[in-house]
């Protein structure tokens, strides 16, 4: 794994912590955080073997966007960029691993963008989250999907058309966090919750991810095939792996 420039991966055992951090930067996502990002993704699909990921910020801030100097209005091949940034949610969204946003602090536009492409979410009683992209004129990627399915159509619309800030509490009560705590408490907080999610099978979660995506747009009866087949896979590969064990 080459050196990260704009992030600190940190490995140990089944997690891997990933700090967003830029020396002498904001934190925004620029072109060389989105080439860190990019990178992260083949390697966390193809050579990490941990089976959970956590994005967290640093000094009271997670994200505070995209950087309008690479993302903005009159910028070279400004939606070649937005395509890059989005294909890598989207491999966030599909690896084999569990995914979670750890939330201490400003978490802006990109941010929580970021943090709705994860499997689920703590933030901590120090959070602001907000969506002000409509208000200076573009929109706020594929959160305008993402964001409805966890607290629904009438809330995602107040949010996205004004571009008000929200808490920890309020995000908690929608269910688009699923944990809330003291800041001095996060480090206990994701232990206790890494507890709950590992181990972990990363074929299971992709399947089980997939499908429940698909629920959200697909009728019952056109999905029950792809709940069947999934099945079948889980179900023969766990009698391989008891016939290994009794070998």
């Amino acid at each position: 794994m080459r050196p990260f420039r704009t992030l600190i991966v940190d490995e140990r055992e089944e997690i891997a912590t990933i700090t967003l951090h830029e020396p002498g930067g904001n934190g925004e996502i620029d072109l060389a955080a989105l080439e860190d990002l990019e990178t992260l993704m083949v390697w966390l699909e193809d050579e990490s073997s941990c089976s959970l990921v956590v994005f967290c910020g640093t000094a009271g801030v997670f994200c505070p966007g995209l950087n309008p100097a690479a993302f903005g209005p009159g910028t070279t091949d400004s939606i070649h960029t937005h395509n890059r940034w989005e294909k890598a949610l989207v491999a966030l969204e599909r690896l084999p691993k569990v995914t979670l946003a750890a939330i201490d602090g400003v978490c802006v536009g990109a941010g929580v963008q970021l943090a709705l492409a994860c499997d689920h979410r703590i933030a901590t009683t120090s959070t602001s989250m907000q969506l002000p992209e409509v208000k200076h004129g573009y929109l706020p990627g594929m959160a305008l999907f993402r964001l409805a399915k966890y607290v629904g159509l009438g809330v995602a619309k107040r949010l996205v058309l004004s571009g008000v800030p929200w808490s920890a509490t309020d995000a908690l009560g929608w269910g688009l966090v699923d944990w809330v705590c003291e800041p001095d408490l996060l480090a206990s907080t994701l232990e206790q919750v890494a507890e709950q999610i590992l181990p972990v099978n990363g074929d299971t979660v992709r399947l089980a991810r997939r499908l429940l995506n698909e629920s959200f747009a697909e009728p019952i009866e056109d999905v029950l095939g792809s709940l069947l087949a999934a099945q079948h896979r889980c179900i023969s590969r766990m009698n391989v792996d008891r016939a290994s064990e009794g070998a």
